[in-house]
């Protein structure tokens, strides 16, 4: 059985947003914030989950992930803000 795969959005100490996908959200936050996550975030930490999205693929989260990062902040901040509605 395939585990659900999540892309997050996750909200970094500069107010900076940053897009990726995991089977295991808890367990992602806590890699990020100990540090060992993506480059991008170490040197922004802590950060704090504003969003998430779950699929029933990988290929799906991808696929999400990859339309996400394309969107303009703007953009990310109204999805972010439509799912806590």
């Amino acid at each position: 059985m395939m585990d659900i795969a999540y892309v997050y959005i996750v909200k970094c100490s500069d107010d900076t947003l940053y897009t990726g996908w995991t089977i295991n959200i808890e367990a992602r936050l806590k890699v990020h914030n100990s540090g060992q996550g993506a480059k991008y975030t170490r040197s922004r930490l802590p950060v704090a989950l504003v969003h998430w999205e779950g699929f029933g693929t990988k290929s799906e989260a991808l696929k999400r992930e990859a339309f996400i990062k394309k969107l303009k902040r703007k953009q990310k901040l109204k999805l972010i803000d439509d799912k806590n509605k």
